[in-house]
């Protein structure tokens, strides 16, 4: 055994190279402050200053981590959801120990758990389920897990890490973090139950919580796919299905002290129901992939708001703003088969775009000047660029089509949620 080997997890955990790589990683995540205020940018300084006795603290078992600031955010479609921001020198600490704990516990975790886990992705999970599909098992239970960050048992949790950690300065610290508490409108409340969201530590802490809901599904031999709360099973018959989803929502409620969403939770065809953002659908020769119709919609939306008009923005800064956004989008959804619907995305954005440009150019002489500039007739110059009508109906009139057409776009350096595709796909 080397000297690393023999290293307890607490050593490795606040060794230089981990702290070091725990802070770079901190930073390349960025996000907003905590409680505190402190920024990332700001994070580096204060460790200098300040870390000798913060050592002292999680050595002495004294450390006290901050509240977690709670803020919320618009889900897509209806309601609010919560978030916790720790923090800066609370997720440094966390991706210190995250990296450390992770490796001890990947061993332990179910082959059919995908989510944050290294090595694994969202579209591997996709393609298991699309893998049991296939092989005939045509009924999903869609097990949603209501409130699930919030309501994780912390007695359950610490047993379930007691099986692997035996260092007691690592779990007393974990407990730390579990009942730091969270800030609401300025007032401290205090965390009975849950695990801290926003933090590092919160996928991990899922996966050792959810690996009994795995291990008991493996036992009882089903098909099925968890990624983090988010977990399908999938059987032959709606019979079988409604049997399982029962059994499974007894199980999950009784036995895990977690609650399962009933309104979330259901019995159907795999091919009516989404998972991670794809749907399934039959074709010859197997079951295909491709992007849900919610995240169709959520995307038009996305550039509906990105390309508004009244933003005051130049066409670079738009363009600069979108493309990221194209790039990522894209990357996610190209495991579906989505030639269309990236072709249509494409000619519904620089749609939007040539109404964001016909309102810039504002006057009739100006619109006239850019018109012929993009090679349009001079009669059609002086029709369309003295018309009073509106915006959205001219940016798909033939002259505005012929100025601003795609070679305009792809000089200006827009991407293309179509040719991307295309890349990923040769």
């Amino acid at each position: 055994m080397t000297q690393h080997e023999a290293e307890g997890l607490w050593e490795r955990i606040i060794s230089r190279d981990n702290l070091m790589a725990a802070l770079r990683r901190v930073q390349s995540n960025g996000g907003a402050p905590g409680v505190d205020g402190m920024t990332v940018e700001e994070l580096p300084e204060h460790l200098r200053a300040h870390w000798p006795s913060i050592r002292e603290k999680l050595e002495a078992g004294r450390y006290e981590p901050s509240p977690v600031k709670r803020v919320e955010i618009p889900k897509p479609g209806k309601g609010m959801r919560q978030l916790g921001i720790p923090t800066v020198q609370d997720r440094f600490i966390q991706q210190a120990m995250h990296q450390v704990l992770s490796p001890q516990y990947e061993p332990t975790f179910s082959e059919h758990s995908y989510g944050f886990r290294p090595g694994r992705s969202a579209h591997e999970a996709v393609k298991a389920a699309q893998g049991h599909v296939e092989a005939g098992h045509k009924w999903v239970v869609d097990i949603d897990m209501e409130r699930f960050f919030d309501t994780v048992n912390h007695d359950r949790l610490m047993v379930r890490m007691e099986a692997v950690v035996k260092d007691k300065r690592v779990l007393r610290l974990v407990n730390a973090y579990l009942k730091a508490g969270v800030m609401v409108n300025g007032v401290v409340v205090e965390t009975r139950e849950g695990t801290p969201q926003g933090g590092p530590l919160s996928p991990l802490l899922s996966n050792i919580v959810l690996t009994e809901l795995d291990r008991k599904l493996e036992e009882r031999g089903h098909r099925f796919v968890r990624y983090a709360d988010d977990c399908n099973i999938y059987v032959r018959s709606e019979r079988a299905a409604r049997r399982v989803l029962a059994s499974t929502k007894r199980y999950v409620e009784e036995r895990m002290r977690l609650k399962v969403n009933e309104a979330k939770s259901a019995v159907d065809l795999a091919v009516k129901r989404q998972f991670l953002g794809f749907s399934f659908y039959c074709r010859a020769g197997g079951v295909g992939i491709r992007i849900a119709k919610e995240r169709l919609g959520r995307a038009k939306r996305k550039l509906h708001r990105m390309t508004r008009r009244s933003q005051g923005r130049s066409i670079e800064e738009v363009r600069d703003g979108l493309n990221p956004y194209i790039r990522g989008w894209v990357n996610y959804f190209a495991l579906a088969d989505a030639k269309a619907h990236m072709q249509r995305l494409d000619e519904w954005m620089r749609r939007r775009l040539r109404q964001v440009l016909w309102k810039q150019w504002k006057t009739p002489a100006n619109r006239y000047r850019n018109l012929r500039a993009g090679g349009v007739s001079e009669y059609w110059a002086i029709r369309t660029g003295g018309t009073s009508k509106g915006c959205w109906r001219l940016s798909a009139s033939p002259p505005l089509h012929q100025a601003l057409n795609n070679a305009y776009w792809r000089q200006l350096g827009l991407e293309s949620f179509l040719q991307r595709y295309q890349l990923r796909h040769t």
